[in-house]
């Protein structure tokens, strides 16, 4: 298996190289040449299996020989150890034809875990095997930096670093980063907002000296490992519902884009997905896009569902990449002029192309904490406030085939937005009850490229 770059100057790399690489050189993402394929058959016989087998059935093709059989089932095995759910994402009924897919019963609460446990072992599997040692650097809005850290603390090829917007995440959230002593683990906290932590990663990747200096590796979901372990639940709910004899369709709340493009991996690969429902909050972006064809920013306003204040939403490229019907040099364009004014005009055939792929939907403040309330009193569910926007947008879509909507985050990493809206404080689980009576361990940081850099070169003594 091969992975180009969207912008079609990268070299072309194996999936192991693609996946320590990361962000390719030319700055763009790397895919995978084409999209491997399962047959009505194949899909079938998931029915009754376990989400392990899932996964090594869905993820298998796209890795080549970068593992053994029996190491890859032994990297997904591990992987999936400290799920506090034997089905690992767990479907639960809302309402007539939409259902819930819980993605938060991993060690971090958050959907970010089934990719990051995932990359954790297969990163520690090849590094092992070579005796090299990396430096992960990594941008979150909240979920995906305790994720990151989670999944590489204590290893011994590793220093993870994790850039967050200093202020901009949940208590819970800036905790489970925080609160880690492992010597490898370095929290990064920045003045700005996410973008501002995720164009410094972006740079610091674009700095080829520094880059090669360091060894910098990637894990945010630029990486398409990462992407690829999020394929798996799509093929697991849909499968659940009566696929691939029955048509399916799914709302995810995304910022980023990496969790509904995975849905767009799945559906390529076979999966008979109807529409794919972008839900975002009054950070907007993606939905007015959908709406006018303009992908113009303006500006990120802080909200109750902080993984979503995203403007820059990398993932996107990928989409427009099958847009444009794989002309790296349109993608590469589009970039630039994002980079240069803020803002692009996607072309009518793209436009039309991810019109036909996408729907999409906006979820204001209010509304976010109205459902929060109207779920807990109606549909006996406590939900996030990420939960909430994309089960509120899944409800505008809702007809003969069945819907699913994303439940990417537990309610007790936004307690009190959660709070404020139900009445009801959700409890962290037992094993997380003394998150709040560790030291934290962090340092604050302006959003310098440079300054980062200066930090990172010093902890690891290069």
């Amino acid at each position: 298996m091969r992975y180009i770059s969207t912008r079609g100057k990268a070299p072309v790399l194996s999936f192991e190289q693609a996946m320590l690489t990361g962000l390719a050189r030319d700055g763009g993402l790397y895919l995978p040449e084409t999209i491997p394929t399962l047959d009505a058959d194949a899909i079938r016989a998931m029915r009754g299996a376990t989400y392990e087998d899932v996964a090594f059935t869905v993820m298998k093709p796209f890795i080549g020989d970068t593992f053994t059989d029996a190491e890859f089932r032994e990297i997904i095995a591990c992987a999936y150890a400290g799920f506090g759910h034997d089905a690992r994402a767990p479907m639960v009924q809302l309402g007539p034809n939409h259902f819930l897919l819980e993605l938060f019963h991993g060690p971090t609460l958050a959907f970010k875990d089934f990719a990051m446990q995932m990359i954790g072992q297969m990163f520690q599997k090849a590094l092992s095997r070579s005796g090299e040692r990396v430096t992960i650097v990594g941008a979150t809005s909240g979920d995906t930096g305790s994720a990151a850290i989670e999944a590489f603390r204590g290893l011994d090829a590793v220093d993870v670093f994790i850039l967050f917007p200093n202020g901009r995440v949940s208590d819970v959230q800036r905790r489970q980063m925080t609160t880690p002593s492992e010597a490898n683990v370095h929290a990064l906290a920045v003045e700005g907002d996410f973008d501002t932590c995720q164009a410094a990663v972006k740079d610091m990747f674009n700095d080829f000296d520094f880059r090669d200096g360091v060894r910098l590796a990637g894990v945010n979901s630029i990486n398409f490992a990462r992407v690829l372990a999020q394929v798996v639940y799509y093929f697991t709910s849909a499968v659940s519902l009566g696929a691939p004899d029955r048509t399916v369709s799914f709302t995810v709340p995304t910022g980023n884009f990496g969790d509904i493009f995975a849905g767009y991996i799945a559906k390529q690969m076979g999966l008979p997905i109807e529409t794919l429902v972008i839900a975002t909050n009054q950070n907007d972006i993606l939905h007015r896009t959908l709406e006018t064809g303009a992908y113009t920013t303006e500006g990120v306003k802080p909200s109750i569902s902080p993984s979503m204040d995203i403007q820059v939403s990398s993932n996107f490229e990928r989409a427009l990449f099958y847009a444009y019907e794989q002309d790296g040099a349109a993608v590469a364009a589009e970039m630039d002029s994002l980079k240069a004014t803020g803002e692009f005009k996607v072309s009518q055939g793209a436009y039309e192309a991810l019109k036909s792929t996408y729907a999409s939907g906006r979820v204001s403040e209010a509304q976010t904490s109205a459902m929060i309330t109207r779920a807990q009193a109606e549909m006996g569910e406590l939900l996030c406030p990420h939960s909430a926007v994309g089960v509120h947008v899944a409800e505008a879509h809702l007809g003969a085939t069945p819907m699913v909507t994303l439940a990417t985050a537990h309610p007790a990493k936004f307690p009190a937005a959660v709070e404020a809206a139900s009445g009801h404080h959700p409890a962290l689980p037992p094993r997380m009850a003394d998150l709040f009576d560790k030291p934290e361990r962090m340092t604050e940081l302006p959003g310098d490229v440079e300054a980062i850099k200066a930090v990172i070169r010093e902890r690891i003594g290069a």
